[in-house]
């Protein structure tokens, strides 16, 4: 795994005493798709601009592909693309005008069929003479990712952005992220939507408290803490659970009408077997079952409870 960006003993503390990041490591490999999740305050926006040069740490070292962000500053920052939460856009310039801007503040080359190419993969062709002010929220938010797609970077950076969104946008951009990942693009996302990043992420990193506490692939994330749950409808409701079933991990639900089995991923084939089977010595009677696993939310939120 080549690493593109390495943050070694980054903090970040500001001048009234907050300290909104800690001790943070955290390796991004190239070409990745890398979810950073974390609850509101933890340190997300606040680690992805000191990355991008917003704002500067107060200890500590980033690289980008081997260089330094304070000691290269404009090589780091030509390498990155960042789509931020906030609509920050020139209001007055025309959507074509805004874009093509942006390119060359990284000192890149005019490449109008380029431009003509991110335009329209947002759908933003037949409005590239429009001024942004008269856009619509969603659109405007279709104008940040052409900015931040502009230059060609190397790394992208999508904070939160499918907040405040439509549905078709949403799409559009997670096929973008598609198309980019193939072409080596390295993306770095956060968002609420965990379903998302559970969709398209390679990897998952958790942040608290401005401390990233976890970064592990995600397939082996959901392996190693996910569970999953058995539903067993019973023909006849049951008083209560034999003792001989007290070694799984049972529970009575509607109305005594059912069992759920909580099991790990882990767990082979033969442990639901050995259910099924004590079951029919109890002569407790079924008509169907159903299973259930955990999503990356109910992980995430797991992680979090863990670590208080």
């Amino acid at each position: 795994m080549k690493p593109i960006l390495t943050v070694k003993q980054v903090s970040k503390s500001y001048e009234n005493g907050f300290q909104a990041l800690k001790t943070v490591n955290w390796v991004v490999a190239d070409g990745e798709i890398h979810a950073l999740l974390g609850p509101n305050g933890a340190g997300k926006t606040t680690l992805i601009n000191l990355i991008c040069g917003i704002v500067s740490p107060s200890a500590g070292e980033v690289t980008v592909d081997g260089h330094d962000i304070i000691r290269d500053f404009k090589k780091t920052r030509s390498l990155i693309g960042l789509v931020p939460q906030e609509l920050s856009v020139h209001a007055f310039e025309t959507v074509w005008a805004s874009v093509s801007f942006t390119r060359g503040l990284y000192g890149k080359p005019a490449n109008p069929s380029y431009i003509e190419e991110v335009l329209k993969s947002l759908s933003l062709w037949d409005k590239k003479d429009q001024r942004i002010m008269t856009l619509s929220g969603g659109m405007k938010r279709r104008v940040l990712i052409a900015k931040a797609l502009s230059h060609e970077p190397r790394i992208l950076f999508l904070d939160e952005p499918s907040a405040g969104v439509d549905v078709e946008l949403r799409k559009d951009m997670w096929k973008i992220v598609e198309s980019l990942r193939k072409k080596g693009v390295t993306i770095i996302l956060t968002t609420h939507y965990i379903e998302e990043a559970e969709s398209i992420a390679d990897r998952i990193s958790v942040i608290r408290k401005g401390e990233i506490f976890l970064t592990e692939n995600k397939d082996k994330l959901m392996k190693q803490l996910g569970t999953k749950q058995l539903r067993i409808d019973l023909k006849k409701p049951i008083k209560s659970l034999p003792k001989s079933l007290s070694k799984f991990k049972l529970e009575l639900a509607d109305n005594n009408s059912a069992l759920v089995f909580t099991y790990d991923r882990s767990d082979d084939s033969s442990v639901i077997t050995k259910l099924l089977d004590d079951l029919k010595k109890e002569k407790i009677q079924f008509s169907d079952l159903s299973t259930k696993q955990s999503s990356l939310e109910e992980i995430f939120v797991q992680l979090l409870q863990e670590s208080v």
